[in-house]
């Protein structure tokens, strides 16, 4: 391998403000990329293998550049994957050694996996001097994923990483993969509390929604329907700026996923309770769900106080978890170069 001056590459988590188990059937998504997410520093380019190490993933892997050979387990599967998927699309089998690190909690609902893939395919895209257009490489990730653990997600999770803009969410069709951005109104803010069950697509029952939306069972058919139609009025809402109607539709959403996708749990309806006594405009679940976190819209000034208040609560009834963070819409992924040169 060759010894460069580095590149560091950034993707983020993502917080779905609404439009949850629609992307996969091609409706409509509103999520933000925020401020937490994954950092790969590359320290050496060329080669034909891939070597990374993590602050927090376990211990160093390697793999193949051009994805062939077993995938091992954990989470380099999603990396492994990356490489087979951008291999298959004509990327030349460069390697790369790099350094991974994570301030996305796992299993809370705000995309880890999806962050990691996107970091490790900017990486392999730069050090080969290839790339492909965001929503192009976004589909790649989300193949990436099917691949490594058999989740049939859609492209949201991909795409909120790639296309993140500070202030802004996105309204993605995934159907058409048309997009606009819509302005986050001023001071909100976005307070995100884990249950403590932690979410993983491939063990939960993710896969069964889908293939029972796709057989055309009524209740997840009607959820699909009525959060498309929420999806566009809470963008709406934002846009002129009134946060109660944004906060009743999340709790619509939120009834939905629980009453007619079936996704939710105790443990998260308790948040979502106990955040709207709080005082928060209104909270549902986040993610694939079955577990994972609850998002509460609120103002910015009060944000603190109320993801304290909602933990407390939480924790008084007797659950673990309750861990909080105040999420804003930040920059979407790229790629720098590193500060240090490496010898």
């Amino acid at each position: 391998m060759s010894r460069e001056r580095g590149l560091r590459v950034w993707a983020p988590g993502r917080v779905n403000l609404i439009g949850e188990h629609t992307d996969y059937s091609g409706g409509l998504v509103l999520p933000v990329a925020i401020q937490y997410g994954i950092t790969l520093d590359v320290a050496e380019q060329g080669g034909g293998e891939v070597r990374l190490r993590s602050e927090g993933f376990g211990p160093a892997v390697s793999f193949a550049a051009d994805g062939s050979g077993a995938p091992g387990k954990g989470w380099v599967r999603y990396a492994h994957a990356v490489a087979g998927e951008l291999h298959a699309l004509g990327r030349p089998p460069v390697g790369l050694a790099g350094t991974l690190a994570s301030t996305l909690p796992a299993g809370a609902g705000l995309s880890s996996s999806a962050a990691l893939e996107v970091a490790v395919a900017l990486a392999l895209g730069a050090v080969a001097g290839w790339e492909l257009e965001p929503l192009a490489l976004a589909d790649a990730c989300r193949r990436a994923e099917h691949r490594a653990v058999g989740a049939p997600v859609g492209i949201l999770d991909q795409a909120a990483s790639l296309l993140g803009r500070v202030d802004r969410a996105l309204l993605l069709d995934c159907g058409t993969l048309e997009h606009r951005y819509v302005p986050v109104p001023h001071g909100v803010a976005l307070v995100v509390v884990g249950s403590g069950v932690e979410h993983r697509h491939e063990t939960s029952g993710y896969a069964t929604r889908r293939a029972e939306l796709e057989a055309g069972v009524p209740r997840r058919v009607r959820h699909v329907r009525t959060e498309n139609e929420r999806v566009l009025a809470f963008a709406a809402a934002f846009e002129r700026g009134d946060l109660a109607q944004a906060g009743d539709l999340l709790l619509r959403s939120h009834a939905s996923l629980r009453d007619d996708y079936e996704v939710s749990t105790p443990e998260v309806d308790a948040l979502v309770e106990d955040a709207v006594a709080a005082g928060a405009y209104g909270a549902r679940i986040v993610g694939g769900g079955f577990g994972g976190s609850v998002l509460a819209l609120t103002d910015d000034a009060r944000a603190a106080s109320l993801a304290a208040e909602v933990a407390e609560r939480y924790r008084r009834r007797g659950f673990g978890g309750g861990e909080t963070l105040v999420a804003r819409a930040s920059r979407g992924a790229g790629i720098s170069r590193s500060a240090n040169e490496n010898a």
